[in-house]
C-alpha cells in the first residue's frame, strides 16, 4: 500500500544557508573573472609613468636644495654668532676685572673717612689732591659699570638669536630629511617600473633617448633655424655655456653641484660660477637673477631657460631651439629640444 505522507519541507535555516552559499559562489565567480590578469603596460606607457616620477623627484630635489642651502646658511650664521658671543664674554670678563681693580684701589685709599683724613693730615693740599683722584676713580667706576650692563644686554640678545637659529636649524634638518626620503621614494618607484620592462624594451628606450640627443646636438651645430635664435649672449653667458658644454656626458645627481655630477640648477649655477658670476642655487631663485625673456625667438646662447609652472627645472639655451641641461636621474648632461618641456621664460644674466 502506497504511503500518502507528504514529503518533509526543508527548514527556513537550511534554505537561507543554501541561498547564501549560492550567492557566494556567484560572487566568487565574478571576482575570478575580474581578477583576470590585465594587459602588460606598453613601453611607452611605462616611459610616461617613469618620466612623471622623475619630474616629481626633481620637484622634491629643488625643495631639498632649498632646505640644504638654508641649513648651510644657518650653520654659518650660528658659528659667527657663537664666535661673537665668545669674544663678547672675554670683553665682559675684562670689564669686570677692571671694575674689581678700581674697587680694590678705592677701598685701600678710602677706608678712612675723608673728614678724619683731613683732620689728621699734616698737608691738607696733599689730601685734597688724593680726594680729587678718589672722585675721579668713582666716575670711572660708574662708566665701567654702564659698559658692563651694555655688554651683558648685548650678549643676552646674541645668545637668544643663536638659540632661535639653532631651533630653526633643527626644523630645517627635519625638512631636509623628509625631502631626501621623498626623492629617494620617487626614484625607487621609477626604478621598479623600469625593471618591469624587458631588457630589450629598456635598450630600445635608451636608444630612442640617444637618437633624440644626437639630433639635438646636430641642430645646435647646424646653426640658424626658424626654431629659435642662435645669437650668443654676453661674454659671461658665452663663458658659462662653454663651461656647461665641457660637462656633456656627466651624470645627473640630485643635489649635485659639480664638478663631476649635477642636478639641473647645480649645472647652471656651476657654469656661471666658472664665468665669474654667482647666481642662486635653486631654479626658482635663478628665475629672478636677471631679465626675463618670454619669447624663444629672443633667447641668446647662454641664457637660463625655465620650465614648468613651478619653475622646478632649468637649463642653458643652446641655440636653434635646443637646451643644454641635466635632465634627471639615470641621464647625463645633454642637449634636448626646448619643446620637449613646458617652456616658461628665459633669464638673461
Amino acid at each position: 500500500m502506497a504511503s500518502h505522507r507528504r514529503p518533509k519541507q526543508p527548514s527556513r535555516t537550511r534554505v537561507t544557508v543554501l541561498t547564501t552559499a549560492a550567492a557566494a559562489a556567484v560572487a566568487l565567480s565574478a571576482q575570478a573573472a575580474n581578477a583576470a590578469p590585465s594587459a602588460k603596460p606598453t613601453k611607452n606607457e611605462v616611459k610616461s609613468k617613469v618620466d612623471k616620477l622623475y619630474d616629481e623627484a626633481e620637484k622634491a630635489t629643488e625643495k631639498y636644495n632649498g632646505a640644504k642651502e638654508k641649513q648651510d646658511k644657518l650653520e654659518k650664521q650660528i658659528s659667527t654668532l657663537q664666535d661673537t658671543v665668545a669674544r663678547g664674554q672675554e670683553d665682559l670678563n675684562k670689564l669686570r676685572d677692571g671694575i674689581g681693580s678700581m674697587a680694590s684701589a678705592q677701598y685701600r685709599t678710602g677706608s678712612i673717612d675723608p673728614s678724619v683724613q683731613l683732620f689728621l693730615s699734616s698737608n691738607p693740599d696733599d689730601f685734597l689732591d688724593k680726594a680729587s683722584t678718589l672722585n675721579q676713580l668713582s666716575g670711572q667706576q660708574v662708566g665701567a659699570l654702564k659698559k658692563i650692563q651694555e655688554k651683558q644686554r648685548e650678549l643676552a640678545q646674541q645668545r637668544q638669536e643663536a638659540s632661535d637659529k639653532l631651533k630653526d636649524l633643527a626644523a630645517t634638518r627635519t625638512e631636509l630629511g623628509k625631502k631626501k626620503k621623498e626623492v629617494q621614494g620617487k626614484l625607487a618607484q621609477a626604478q621598479k617600473l623600469l625593471l618591469s620592462m624587458t631588457a630589450q624594451e629598456r635598450a630600445a628606450m635608451k636608444a630612442e633617448e640617444s637618437r633624440a640627443s644626437r639630433a639635438s646636438e646636430r641642430a645646435v651645430l647646424s646653426g640658424g633655424s626658424s626654431s629659435g635664435s642662435t645669437a650668443v649672449g654676453s661674454g659671461r653667458a658665452g663663458a658659462a655655456f662653454a663651461a656647461a658644454q665641457s660637462k656633456i656626458g656627466s651624470p645627473y645627481s640630485w643635489g649635485g653641484t659639480g664638478p663631476y655630477a649635477f642636478d639641473c640648477s647645480g649645472l647652471t649655477s656651476w657654469a656661471y660660477r666658472q664665468a665669474g658670476v654667482t647666481i642662486s642655487r635653486m631654479s626658482e631663485q635663478q628665475a629672478n637673477d636677471g631679465t626675463r625673456i618670454y619669447s624663444v625667438s629672443q633667447l641668446k646662447v647662454g641664457d637660463l631657460v625655465l620650465f614648468y609652472g613651478d619653475l622646478h627645472h632649468v637649463g642653458l639655451y643652446a641655440g636653434n631651439g635646443q637646451v643644454l641641461h641635466a635632465p634627471h636621474t639615470g641621464a647625463n648632461v645633454r642637449y634636448e629640444s626646448i619643446g620637449n618641456m613646458p617652456f616658461q621664460f628665459g633669464v638673461r644674466i
